[in-house]
């Protein structure tokens, strides 16, 4: 079954914890430290499946973690690092975080393989904590947790040609005639209900990629019927093949057809409505006089390119696939790719705000959320969680803050209900 979105749950390993542990040999009575690193966490990495053309695995998989890391032991031996599990998907495949709705990543183009979430790196063993003044550092430092997002993904397809049109027009009797695809056609409505990929092969290594874009109706940028679905998968097209129907064998306008199609596209996206495109009138075989002159009339109005074909004798295709090769020479190869705008919450924390001031009984105040959000997740309690409070206030620059405020030895600070007298 063809799926072109899913919900999945992604959570990378987490770091292993460092170890406490002495040197206990025969004839060293106080051996020195020797507890060993925790391992690193595995990776969620996502990789682009060239055999993939949909996302029906992730219907009967929803969940998808990597190993943690294990951790340090004695004689400083260091954890087993966490295994990296890796995600097929097909190419064209947009990752975005469901909470916020910003893309993470598009596995497209030159990016075929992407950690998306990095495991948490492992602690240290006390083994690292020895100094002259303590030789017996009684803590290690914790492995860091992994990282956890729901995640959606959205295929959209990469082809450099892409057939629009209403139902039964003749795009799944076309792709079928000039490629390598093989649709189900029959004459009724809706009979393609998922895209269909072909390539066209012109010979000497030349050719491109046709998308068959399931049959539009009228309202499906608004959603009806599978109108975003489809509309979906026409964005990565470099040029449009807009085919009409000049047989009039259901009685239809193709001009009205025609506007239709186009105000669907303008409504679901601009960019959309200004692709190149080609026009194509269809079933010249059984083609009515009056429906084709109208068409021709209206190419010419519109100074839009307008050749007449027939899919079922083949008249014509010649022609039409010469002039798609010379409009895509026009165009840029390069396969469109959108730019991420998405930050992991933990790497934003670097770039939050935090300001230090001088009240008036003197207390230097240091507040902001980067200084409440390290709080809330550093136990002060602890040796540990104190060594990492020191690190931080020095590797963000609160210490110099302090300084260039004028803070002098002895001098309190108060951050957020918590009072330290500052000496270095």
């Amino acid at each position: 079954m063809f799926a072109d979105h899913a919900k999945i749950y992604i959570r990378s390993g987490k770091g292993g914890d460092g170890h406490v542990s002495f040197r206990r040999e025969l004839y060293v009575a106080a051996g020195g430290p020797d507890g060993g690193d925790g391992g690193k966490g595995g990776d969620i990495i996502f990789e682009v499946e060239k055999g993939l053309n949909t996302l029906g695995d992730f219907r009967h998989q929803r969940k998808y973690l990597a190993g943690d890391g294990e951790p340090g032991s004695r004689r400083k031996k260091h954890g087993k690092n966490g295994e990296d599990l890796v995600v097929k998907v097909p190419e064209g495949t947009l990752i975005y975080d469901e909470a916020s709705g910003r893309l993470i990543a598009d596995m497209s183009g030159t990016n075929l393989r992407q950690v998306i979430l990095p495991g948490g790196k492992g602690g240290v063993g006390n083994m690292h904590f020895a100094t002259s003044t303590m030789q017996v550092p009684k803590y290690a430092k914790p492995g860091q947790p992994g990282r956890e997002l729901n995640v959606i993904l959205e295929l959209k397809v990469i082809a450099d040609v892409g057939l629009i049109g209403f139902p039964s027009v003749g795009k799944s009797t076309l792709i079928s005639a000039v490629s390598n695809a093989r649709p189900k056609i029959a004459a009724y409505h809706f009979t393609t209900l998922t895209p269909v990929l072909g390539v066209v092969d012109r010979g000497d290594g030349n050719g491109f990629v046709m998308a068959d874009i399931p049959g539009l109706i009228e309202g499906a940028a608004d959603g009806v019927g599978l109108g975003h679905d489809f509309l979906r998968h026409i964005e990565r097209c470099k040029l449009l093949l807009h085919l009409v129907d000049i047989s009039a064998a259901e009685g239809r306008d193709p001009l009205n057809d025609i506007a239709v199609i186009n105000e669907e596209l303008q409504k679901y996206s601009t960019a959309l409505s200004e692709k190149p495109q080609i026009l194509v009138g269809s079933k010249l075989d059984a083609a009515d006089a009056e429906a084709a002159s109208k068409v021709r009339a209206y190419a010419g109005a519109q100074g839009l390119r307008y050749l007449e074909i027939s899919a079922v004798t083949h008249e014509g295709l010649d022609a039409l696939l010469s002039c798609i090769e010379e409009e895509l020479e026009k165009l840029p190869r390069e396969t469109t790719v959108y730019e991420p705008d998405f930050v992991y919450e933990s790497d934003a924390n670097a770039d939050l705000p935090f300001t230090v001031t001088r009240e008036e009984d003197g207390v230097f105040a240091v507040e902001g959320p980067r200084i409440e959000k390290m709080l809330g997740y550093t136990n002060l309690d602890s040796e540990k969680g104190f060594d990492f409070f020191q690190r931080f206030l020095k590797d963000s620059g609160v210490l110099n803050k302090l300084h260039e405020a004028g803070i002098e030895e002895g001098d309190t600070v108060r951050m957020y209900g918590w009072y330290f007298d500052f000496y270095e």
